[in-house]
């Protein structure tokens, strides 16, 4: 679903915010996550374009993934010229695994398992430095993020952007067309795509939270996944002792 936006414009404007964002922080740059697709890539172009490519470490944390995932984060780090680390986090995920008898556990689990773990390993290489998000608006919607993993983060420059528009935003930036044409994946199998594992696509979640007509089938399905997801974007819960206390006191 094309757009009417400058996108030009538009990074420009993410652009001073970051720095702002970084500035007010006290902070001398940003970690991200480096995963080797399409948000984390645009995040960080938007970020070295802010900084300076000197103030972004990018992190690339492999973790029972494939090869081609950490040479695409490895690919695109060279390209925008930011500083790297390839951290492999598959021995930790092990031990974690053997230490909660979680052997067993299911592939969901796992794949939460290693968003907390990159998360944590984000944030202890973040001294000096805030933890760059990547998440758009359409997974945060949905719910396709794990809750304390990736979508733990201290500022997402992406955050009320739709997929599309992210494309759209890397045609701007002038991003290779290999990260441009790669299908979005969370790489949780051989073969594995975003839009198979939530079961509807990105232009309808775009077309429906829009108001714009989509199938009965992909609106019951968005509506059952922000259902679902609700707690994730909601504040924690907390019980209100106070208002007990004075009701009953």
């Amino acid at each position: 679903m094309k757009t009417n936006i400058n996108f030009t414009e538009l990074s420009e404007a993410i652009r001073k915010w970051i720095y702002c964002t970084v500035f007010s922080a006290s902070k001398g740059g940003v970690v991200v996550g480096l995963s080797g697709g399409i948000d984390s890539a645009v995040a960080t172009s938007l970020a070295s374009r802010a900084l300076g490519a000197e103030n972004v470490l990018g992190l690339i944390m492999p973790c029972r993934s494939a090869q081609e995932d950490t040479d695409d984060g490895i690919r695109m780090a060279d390209h925008l010229k930011v500083q790297y680390r390839v951290l492999d986090l598959s021995p930790v995920l092990e031990s974690f695994l053997k230490a909660g008898g979680l052997k067993g556990t299911s592939v969901m689990n796992i794949a939460n398992i290693k968003s907390r773990l990159r998360m944590a390993m984000l944030y202890a290489n973040s001294a000096e430095r805030l933890v760059l998000g990547t998440s758009n608006y359409s997974e945060i919607q949905v719910g396709y993020w794990t809750k304390w993993g990736d979508g733990a983060a201290d500022l997402l420059p992406l955050g009320r952007l739709y997929k599309e528009e992210i494309y759209e935003l890397a045609e701007s930036l002038e991003l290779p067309g290999w990260i441009i044409s790669r299908v979005p994946s969370a790489g949780l199998w051989p073969g594995q795509s975003d839009e198979d594992e939530m079961g509807v696509s990105f232009s309808d979640i775009h077309a429906y939270l829009e108001g714009k007509g989509v199938s009965d089938p992909a609106a019951e399905r968005i509506e059952l996944l922000a259902g679902l997801s609700e707690h994730k974007r909601n504040p924690i819960s907390y019980f209100e002792a106070r208002k007990w206390m004075e009701s009953n006191g």
